[in-house]
């Protein structure tokens, strides 16, 4: 034992001899050791990253789309219909083995299903309360989504199959939830034909779509269909508000229906949107001056003047307006998409009324909307959205936009002087009809 010590000793010492005989000054104990950083005290000033955000703690923050996400059949906005149903169905013990949810982005498909997978797996159970959660987090071990697009061949639907047989971990069901369904290929949606034909009492299905049209028919007629409706704009403002209450931010009514338009119906692209408001005001408050600057939209005084000269036939003015709109960032396309939408707020307050349900702006500006509709023909109206939407199609392949664009300023500026619709599409014209010519009577030719 002392050998192998006295041995190791003098080897260390020829490699510390050699060390220092090809690289003199570099011995171990010459080499400085590296600096190290000592923390920072509690009583030394930090540099911050960002000025003006001294003291605020870094946390990690949740969207307002997952933070307010629904989590009773009730709380779906706008979906009534669908969440008594499949309510009813628990109820009276009459849940099919698999639904298929259609609908555009964010009119809570997902949601709906995971509140229906919770109802059917939660109830009763001693550990509702974290089964309940667990779901609504979407990691629960008997509910399990899938991604249909990440997981889409025929392998995929083999260990869904294979899956299926196990029976449930601590639940009554095994529920898979498969998102974007008609992502999956053709021999994938053929793999599951028979299981979701003839499935183990204990395995339910729900499949989601945003394009029921490429789910194979024979998948379909497998399911339950559902088809979640698009969300008015009246309600996902109501839903907006009510956010931002909870968040105690203030907003104008304006900019918030506004926002709710912008939406088209979804109610997650609504919260997304004022998230990107929330995190831009610097006063604590959403006003359309802000929306203007954040998502790039003019004031609607802006295109209301704009819509109003065209109303008064003032070619000029209109034309310096639609100038003074496009100066101030807005493209082409989006300003024929604003006038047309103008027009069809003018068109709706003159055909329904001031007080309809259809016409979606806030409260004071239904008056001004139903005063400046005025100026117009219902059906003058409905010829201008046409022409919008024909310039906005035309721009889109020509070279001149801009020049396609004032034309169709000065052509709406100047309705009343070419024929009326009624007219055109009769086949008629304001112009008064000239008697035509008459033609000489050739007489017959005696025989000769």
């Amino acid at each position: 034992m002392a050998s192998s010590t006295k041995k190791k000793k003098d080897s260390d010492a020829s490699l510390e001899a050699l060390g220092s005989s090809l690289m003199p000054g570099l011995l171990p104990a010459d080499v400085p050791a590296p600096a190290t950083s000592a923390a920072p005290s509690a009583s030394e000033p930090t540099q911050e990253l960002i000025p003006g955000f001294e003291g605020l703690a870094t946390k990690a923050y949740t969207v307002l789309a997952r933070r307010y996400r629904s989590r009773t059949f009730a709380e779906v906005v706008g979906q009534d219909t669908i969440g008594r149903t499949l309510q009813n169905a628990i109820a009276t013990g009459r849940t099919a083995h698999a639904y298929l949810f259609c609908g555009t982005r964010g009119v809570g498909k997902t949601s709906m299903a995971r509140i229906f997978a919770r109802a059917l797996n939660a109830r009763g159970q001693t550990q509702a309360a974290e089964i309940g959660e667990a779901i609504m987090r979407g990691d629960d071990m008997d509910v399990v989504e899938i991604d249909g697009a990440s997981n889409r061949g025929i392998d995929d639907a083999r260990d869904l199959i294979a899956g299926a047989g196990i029976a449930p971990a601590r639940s009554a069901y095994k529920i898979y939830i498969i998102d974007e369904v008609h992502m999956l290929t053709t021999p994938a949606f053929n793999a599951l034909l028979k299981t979701m034909e003839e499935p183990p009492p204990h395995v339910k299905f729900i499949l989601c779509t945003t394009e029921a049209h490429k789910v194979p028919a024979t998948i379909q007629s497998r399911c339950q269909r559902f088809d979640f409706r698009n969300i008015s704009a009246a309600k996902i403002a109501g839903h907006l508000q009510d956010v931002l209450r909870k968040e105690t931010i203030a907003a104008d009514d304006a900019a918030v229906m506004q926002v709710a338009r912008l939406a088209n119906g979804s109610m997650r692209d609504g919260l997304s949107l004022l998230d990107r408001l929330v995190a831009a005001s610097t006063d604590g408050r959403i006003s359309t001056q802000l929306l203007a600057d954040v998502l790039g939209m003019p004031d609607d005084s802006v295109v209301a003047g704009l819509v109003a000269a065209v109303g008064a036939g003032d070619a000029r003015v209109a034309l310096e307006r639609a100038a003074a709109l496009l100066e101030g960032g807005t493209s082409i396309d989006q300003a024929l998409e604003l006038m047309a939408e103008r027009f069809r707020i003018l068109m709706l307050a003159a055909v329904c009324g001031a007080d309809s349900e259809l016409l979606e702006v806030a409260d004071e500006a239904r008056a001004e909307a139903a005063r400046d509709a005025k100026a117009f023909e219902p059906a003058t109206l409905a010829h201008l959205i046409a022409v919008c939407d024909a310039v906005l199609r035309s721009t889109k392949q020509s070279g001149a936009p801009r020049t396609l664009f004032d034309a169709a300023v000065v052509r709406m500026a100047l309705a009343a002087r070419f024929a009326p619709v009624a007219e055109v599409g009769a086949g008629t014209s304001a112009r008064p009809q000239m008697p035509a010519p008459e033609l000489p009577v050739k007489k017959p030719l005696r025989p000769m």
